[in-house]
C-alpha cells in the first residue's frame, strides 16, 4: 500500500473518531452558541424558568406566513428563531406558522374567528422601489396549553412610528411577549390584588382594561372600606390577606379609621399603588358653551400619611409644552364646522428618561391634569419614574382652565428652571406608621409602628389608568385616545408597576432588554439598487467562484506530478 494511501486512511479514521466523540459529547451535554453582539437569541434566566413550567404539550400558532412585506419577513424570522430557542430547551413546545389568507374559501371564516378572539389585522402600505401597495398582516400568535388559550401580540403599536420602527420595537419585546404568555398559561395564580372601594374611586367600567390585564396573572377583587366604621379590626385582617392594594382616583375624604387600616396594611408588608388627584379637574367639564371650568384643590385627608411616608402631592396642575394632541372645532357652528389639531398643555405626554426596569424602553405615556410630587428626606429609597419635560411649570389652584389656552404664545424663558417635575415616584424601604406616637383612631392589639421592607408607587394622576368608552359604552384599550387615534403606553406602564410591586421583576427585566438592529438606508438602497444587489448577492458568489478555481488549480498542480 502506498504511503499516501495509508496517510489518507489514517486521516479518515481520525476524522471519523473525532466526529463520533463530538456526537457522544453533544448527546450528553446541551449548549447553544449565540454569536450575536447583543446576545439576541440567548434566553434570560426568567425565560428558562418559565420554560421549565411546561410539563405537558404546548402548541403555538403564528398567523404570520405567506407573502409578507419585507419588514414583517424580518419579524417572522426573529419570531421563528426565538421560538426555536424556546423549543430547544423544552421539547413539549411545538409551533407552526399559518397563512390565514392562503385559502380564499376558508380565509373569510378564519379571519372572522381571529377577529372574535381579538386578533385584529393591520393594513400597511408597502413601498417597493417607489411602488406602493396595500397588504393585510396578522401579527399575532395563539398559545394553547391544558385547554387554556392566550393571545400573543407580536407587533408593538408605537405611536407616531413607521412600520419599520414598530417592527424594531416589536423585536425588542419579542422574548417578553412570548415568555409573558407562557407564564400566564402555565403558572398557577398566587398573588392577590385588592381594588379599594368606598371613597368615590373610579367605577370598574373606567378601569376595566387594567382589571382584565391584572386578572390574567393574579387574583383580583374589590375591597370596600365601608365596613371600617362597624368592624375596623375585621376589615384590616381581611385586607392583610392581599398582597397589593390599588387606590384609583378617590374623590371622597378618608376617615382616620380607614387611614389606619391602609397604614397598618403597609406596615405588615403590603404593597400599594396610589393613583391620586389632588386637584378636581375633568376634561369632560370643559366641553360646554363657555369652554372653561374651575379647577380646585381636593382634600382627601391623606396628606399627613403621605408626608410620613416621604412624599407630598401638591394641589397644583402641571402645564407642559410637551402636551398631548387634541381636536377642537373651529369656525362657525353647523355644517361649516371644521376640526383642527392643537396641543393640550394640561395633558403632559411623558417619555421616560429613567433607566429603571419599570419604564425602560416604554414610549409616550399620557397624563391628564397631573399634579407635582415632592420627595422628602426620611431614609426611604425614592426613584423618580416619570417626570414632565423641561418646558413645564406648576399652575396653582383654584384656577380657571379654558380651552383658549391652546392658542397662547409662550417662549422657553417662561419655563426657565421650572420643568422636570416628578409625576410618578417609586418608594422602597421600611416605612414609619403615620400613627406612630399618636392616639389611634381604633384600638388594635397588633399595631406596628414600623413596616417590614415593602414598596409603593405614587402616580399623581388618577386618570392614567382610565380607559375611554366607545359609542356602545364598551371600554377601549387602555392608553387609546379615540379623539386623536393615538395609542399611548399607559397599559404597559401600569402592568410594569404592578409586576414590580408583586416581585415579578424577571419579566420586567426581559422587557427592558436591549436589542441592536442595524438597518439599511432605504433611500440609498433605491439610488444604488444594482450596486447593492451585486454586493449582497453577486459578490459572495464571485468570492466562492474564485476560491473554487484557486483550490482546483492548486490541487491539480500538487497531484499531477
Amino acid at each position: 500500500m502506498k504511503a499516501s494511501t495509508q496517510k489518507n486512511i489514517k486521516t479518515l479514521g481520525i476524522t471519523i473518531f473525532i466526529l463520533i466523540v463530538l456526537n457522544v459529547l453533544g448527546s450528553l451535554y446541551f449548549h447553544r452558541f449565540d454569536l450575536t453582539k447583543d446576545k439576541r437569541y440567548t434566553l434570560s434566566q426568567t425565560s428558562l424558568n418559565i420554560v421549565k413550567q411546561v410539563k405537558n404539550p404546548l402548541s403555538i400558532k403564528i398567523y404570520m406566513d405567506g407573502n409578507l412585506p419585507a419588514d414583517f419577513v424580518r419579524l417572522q424570522q426573529e419570531t421563528r428563531q426565538l421560538l426555536e430557542e424556546f423549543q430547544a430547551y423544552n421539547s413539549n413546545i411545538a409551533f407552526e406558522f399559518v397563512n390565514p389568507l392562503e385559502n380564499e374559501e376558508e380565509s373569510a371564516d378564519l379571519t372572522k374567528s381571529l377577529f372574535q378572539k381579538g386578533l385584529t389585522p393591520i393594513n400597511i402600505t408597502v413601498d417597493d422601489k417607489g411602488k406602493q401597495s396595500q397588504a393585510m398582516v396578522f401579527p399575532w400568535a395563539v398559545a394553547v396549553y391544558n385547554n387554556k388559550e392566550v393571545n400573543i401580540p407580536l407587533l408593538k403599536n408605537i405611536m407616531g412610528s413607521s412600520t419599520t420602527q414598530k417592527v424594531i420595537g416589536s423585536i425588542q419585546h419579542l422574548e417578553y411577549s412570548i415568555a409573558d404568555a407562557l407564564n400566564k398559561i402555565t403558572k398557577a395564580k398566587q398573588k392577590k390584588v385588592a381594588i379599594i372601594r368606598g371613597n368615590g374611586e373610579m367605577k370598574e367600567i373606567h378601569i376595566a382594561k387594567m382589571l382584565m390585564q391584572i386578572r390574567e396573572s393574579y387574583y383580583i377583587g374589590p375591597f370596600t372600606l365601608d365596613s371600617v366604621a362597624k368592624n375596623p379590626n375585621g376589615t384590616l385582617d381581611a385586607l392583610k390577606k392581599y398582597d397589593l392594594a390599588i387606590i384609583s382616583k378617590p374623590t371622597e375624604t378618608f376617615s382616620d379609621e380607614e387611614k389606619q387600616v391602609l397604614d397598618q396594611f403597609i406596615m405588615n408588608g403590603g404593597k400599594t399603588l396610589w393613583l391620586i388627584d389632588q386637584v378636581a379637574a375633568d376634561m369632560d367639564s370643559l366641553y360646554n358653551q363657555s369652554g372653561a371650568t374651575l379647577a380646585y384643590p381636593r382634600d382627601l385627608n391623606l396628606n399627613d400619611m403621605f408626608f410620613k411616608y416621604g412624599f407630598r402631592i401638591n394641589p397644583d396642575l402641571v402645564k407642559d409644552e410637551q402636551g398631548s394632541p387634541i381636536k377642537l372645532a373651529t369656525g362657525e357652528q353647523g355644517s361649516a364646522t371644521q376640526y383642527q389639531d392643537f396641543i393640550w398643555k394640561f395633558a403632559p405626554q411623558v417619555y421616560p428618561v429613567s433607566k429603571h426596569p419599570i419604564v425602560k424602553n416604554l414610549g409616550g405615556i399620557r397624563f391628564d391634569f397631573a399634579n407635582p410630587i415632592d420627595t422628602l428626606k426620611n431614609g426611604i429609597k425614592k426613584t423618580i419614574l416619570l417626570q414632565s419635560s423641561q418646558y413645564s411649570k406648576k399652575i396653582g389652584s383654584p384656577a380657571e382652565i379654558s380651552l383658549n389656552i391652546v392658542t397662547e404664545k409662550t417662549s422657553p424663558e417662561d419655563y426657565l428652571n421650572k420643568g422636570n417635575i416628578p409625576l410618578s415616584v417609586l418608594l422602597e424601604g421600611s416605612f414609619h406608621s403615620a400613627f406612630e406616637n399618636r392616639v389611634l383612631p381604633f384600638k388594635e392589639n397588633s399595631f406596628a409602628a414600623k413596616s417590614k421592607p415593602t414598596k409603593m408607587i405614587v402616580i399623581s394622576d388618577g386618570d392614567l389608568a382610565r380607559n375611554q368608552l366607545d359609542k356602545n359604552l364598551e371600554p377601549v384599550e387602555l392608553g387609546y385616545d379615540q379623539r386623536t387615534g393615538n395609542l399611548y403606553d399607559n397599559k404597559d406602564f401600569m402592568m410594569n408597576c404592578i409586576n414590580y410591586l408583586l416581585d415579578d421583576t424577571g419579566l420586567i427585566n426581559i422587557r427592558s432588554k436591549d436589542v441592536e438592529l442595524p438597518l439599511l438606508d432605504k433611500e440609498k438602497v433605491y439610488e444604488n439598487y444594482s450596486t447593492t444587489q451585486f454586493i449582497t448577492i453577486g459578490l459572495p458568489i464571485l468570492i466562492l467562484l474564485v476560491f473554487g478555481l484557486a483550490f482546483t488549480f492548486i490541487r491539480k498542480r500538487k497531484y499531477s506530478k
